[in-house]
């Protein structure tokens, strides 16, 4: 599967659910407590982070989608802290304030990136809160194609059928992380997310794939979901559909460091995929990748769009190499939010010799990173004649590749590379041999965004067409 970076800025998601504060307290620990067999922490470090739905809602717009929240805080200061993180990622809040309950919070004590103790603050919301919620999601589903259900069984999605109804009337798909062992509260969303534990403690143990597949698609028919996506810890993920082949995905994390909000990450990432179109194997691709760059981190994280675009280079092998245009747009973003400066020249390349390598090296000089874009073959029998090209498209791209000055190849199927030039806006457009800057082709384009034109001269006087008639000659 080629993984693509979704448009992420087009996406509207709302998310409703449970919403909390994340507190932790950091500090050294070297002594027993006189009072207690327990280590006395010197806490020297605080850190507030928005936690359960707002979590998910944080992730999502760490993508760069928009989103809105529904939720429920308490008249305190966890619930303005909360409000002003939320307020400070352009998150659009519609938090219900409850009058006798206070904001959820975890706050948890660590210590040499080890936690030592959670204690956690909450009450059970009034009915009336829980009310105000429901009409404000009302409100809000008239603005996005998209809700989540984030449910961590703390009050808030008491009535999770009456907003399903409410979503499917209109037209709103619905991704639900679930929590507890009764899914009949979940019954008719589009798609559920429970952990592999959740789903085992509704259908039993599953001893193996199969069983696994087998019960998944009976609690898809019981609950008449459209999709179910069973995350699998280091085993990755499980993607069921109705009518379709089982999708599996192996984990993608290097290292665990914290599971803590993974699932947050699962879904906010599923949910901005989704949002802009993208189908769901890919989209939970997407999710499954972004899971592995979160536990990774410590504590309550979410996964920028810069880091899941990068990971996405990665896993395609795009670093480098011969690209496809798609490709090279993605590792052209990453490259220039890194400040590089992108160099472009293109021909066709038929038999590489010493003065391809030279002119490459200078015009790699010029930036940071050198496209190579190459004629087709068909492009350059239209150009050069009967007989052309020597070298197949293929064997081209490789033998430019394997040069050091060159970081990525891609090939154009006109007469002239235009078009790529108006999809890629190289900071610097270089060309070789005896042309003047007016005769470059997209040399006003490329002026007229700002970037330069740079002539080169090949080295050692060399050309291929005067290699090809001295070998035809012989």
């Amino acid at each position: 599967m080629q993984l693509i970076m979704p448009v992420f800025e087009q996406a509207k998601v709302l998310v409703v659910g449970d919403v909390m504060l994340d507190r932790y307290w950091h500090g050294s620990s070297s002594r027993i407590s006189p009072e207690a067999p327990v280590p006395v922490v010197k806490v020297t470090q605080k850190d507030d982070r928005p936690g359960g739905a707002a979590n998910v809602a944080l992730n999502i717009a760490a993508l760069g989608a928009q989103v809105s929240l529904v939720g429920v805080v308490g008249a305190d200061e966890a619930g303005e802290i909360l409000q002003q993180r939320l307020n400070a990622a352009r998150i659009h809040t519609s938090l219900q304030i409850a009058s006798a309950s206070p904001t959820i919070t975890k706050l948890r004590v660590t210590s040499r990136h080890q936690q030592l103790l959670r204690m956690d603050f909450e009450e059970k919301f009034q009915t009336q809160d829980i009310n105000q919620v429901f009409n404000k999601t009302r409100h809000q589903l008239t603005q996005v194609n998209l809700l989540v259900l984030s449910d961590y069984a703390k009050g808030t999605l008491q009535d999770c059928q009456s907003l399903i109804a409410l979503a499917k009337s209109a037209g709103v798909q619905v991704l639900v992380d679930p929590k507890g062992n009764q899914f009949e509260l979940y019954k008719g969303a589009t798609l559920l997310t429970p952990n592999l534990l959740e789903f085992e403690a509704v259908v039993g143990q599953c001893r193996d794939e199969a069983t696994l597949v087998a019960k998944g698609n009976m609690l898809m028919e019981k609950l008449n979901l459209e999709a179910l996506l069973v995350t699998r810890g280091e085993n990755g993920m499980t993607l069921l559909r109705r009518n379709r082949a089982e999708l599996h995905f192996p984990a993608r994390a290097r290292e665990v460091f914290d599971v803590t909000g993974a699932g947050d990450t699962v879904i906010a990432t599923l949910a901005a995929s989704l949002s802009t179109g993208l189908d769901l194997p890919h989209s939970v691709a997407l999710a499954n990748l972004a899971a592995g760059i979160v536990v990774g981190k410590q504590g309550t994280a979410v996964v920028s769009s810069p880091e899941l675009r990068r990971a996405i280079i990665a896993e395609q092998g795009v670093e480098r190499g011969v690209v496809t245009e798609d490709q090279l747009l993605m590792a052209l973003e990453d490259a220039r939010a890194s400040g590089e400066k992108i160099v472009f020249t293109n021909g066709c390349f038929d038999i590489i010799h010493a003065g391809h390598v030279g002119y490459l090296d200078d015009a790699r000089k010029q930036g940071d990173r050198l496209i190579v874009a190459v004629n087709s073959d068909a492009s350059i029998k239209r150009l050069k004649g009967e007989g052309r090209p020597i070298n197949t498209l293929d064997r081209r791209m490789a033998v430019l590749a394997g040069l050091g000055a060159v970081d990525w190849v891609v090939s154009f199927d006109e007469d002239t590379p235009e078009r790529l030039l108006r999809r890629l806006k190289p900071e610097v457009l270089v060309k070789g041999g005896d042309y003047r800057e007016d005769q470059v082709v997209g040399a006003d384009l490329v002026k007229s965004y700002g970037g330069q034109v740079k002539v080169l001269s090949f080295f050692d006087n060399c050309s291929t067409t005067s290699i090809v008639n001295r070998i035809r000659q012989k």
